[in-house]
């Protein structure tokens, strides 16, 4: 499908949301939307006590932005809306007021990178090496930047967008922060994701809902941050610069 599929499902008080797109599990604006949508229903829904975020297949967790809406762009607006997508995501993981794990079984990219900064906990294998490579096509990775520094720091998120061609191992995102376990395989992660959700749901539902709410303390601002972000990168993207680059990568 062009717009790619999100699933929920609910188990034992255990939500799982999967997405996928066909170009390894990219994120269009309709995928970008359903996403919002799941967290802020599931944040409602009095069965559910913790959340795990992941996509389908092995290979890679999610690729970021759709590669194909970003050179469709023609002007500001529409840039700055296209962005949005990936800030109201954030923002609806931010508010959700359930526990959200990350299960991250292959390499991640610019967006998909902040999608896990966004998790309160989450899980790796070895294939989950990271890359923020926004700078190579002009634009830079702006609206995930309060996500992924909350994580991992600034000194990690310089080092990230600056060496923008280069990919971090899994270990080195575990030691930055961004991970909390990396697995040999997925079979071992996905073990130890089904324990720990499960060890999550014994727990009193309101303490988890309360100590969600701390973890995010002096967020309230990223409803106007991410806005802000967001018409940065939907300007640089109509520059001649992102233009050639998008065009480059293209062919």
């Amino acid at each position: 499908m062009e717009n790619g599929s999100l699933y929920t499902s609910i188990q034992d008080g255990i939500a799982s949301i999967e997405f996928y797109h066909s170009a390894s599990n990219s994120l269009p604006s309709n995928l970008l939307e359903r996403l919002s949508n799941a967290f802020n229903d599931l944040s409602k829904n009095e069965k559910v006590q913790v959340i795990i975020l992941k996509s389908e297949k092995e290979k890679a967790f999610c690729a970021g932005a759709s590669f194909n809406e970003l050179t469709a762009i023609s002007d500001p607006t529409e840039g700055a809306a296209f962005f949005m997508g990936f800030a109201n995501v954030l923002n609806a993981m931010r508010t959700c007021s359930k526990l959200i794990i990350g299960r991250i079984q292959g390499k991640t990219v610019g967006g998909g990178v902040g999608l896990a900064a966004a998790c309160d906990y989450c899980f790796a294998t070895e294939a989950a090496s990271i890359k923020l490579s926004e700078l190579t096509i002009g634009i830079g990775p702006f609206v995930i930047a309060p996500a992924v520094t909350r994580k991992m720091g600034i000194a990690a998120f310089s080092e990230l967008s600056l060496d923008a061609t280069h990919w971090q191992n899994a270990y080195w995102a575990q030691k930055k922060g961004l991970y909390t376990h990396v697995y040999e395989d997925i079979k071992e992660m996905d073990s130890a994701i089904k324990n720990f959700s499960e060890k999550l749901t014994s727990y009193n539902p309101a303490a988890l809902t309360a100590l969600k709410r701390v973890f995010w303390e002096g967020t309230a601002h990223w409803e106007t941050l991410l806005k802000e972000r967001a018409l940065i990168s939907g300007k640089l993207v109509l520059s001649d610069f992102t233009k050639q680059a998008l065009q480059k990568f293209k062919k």
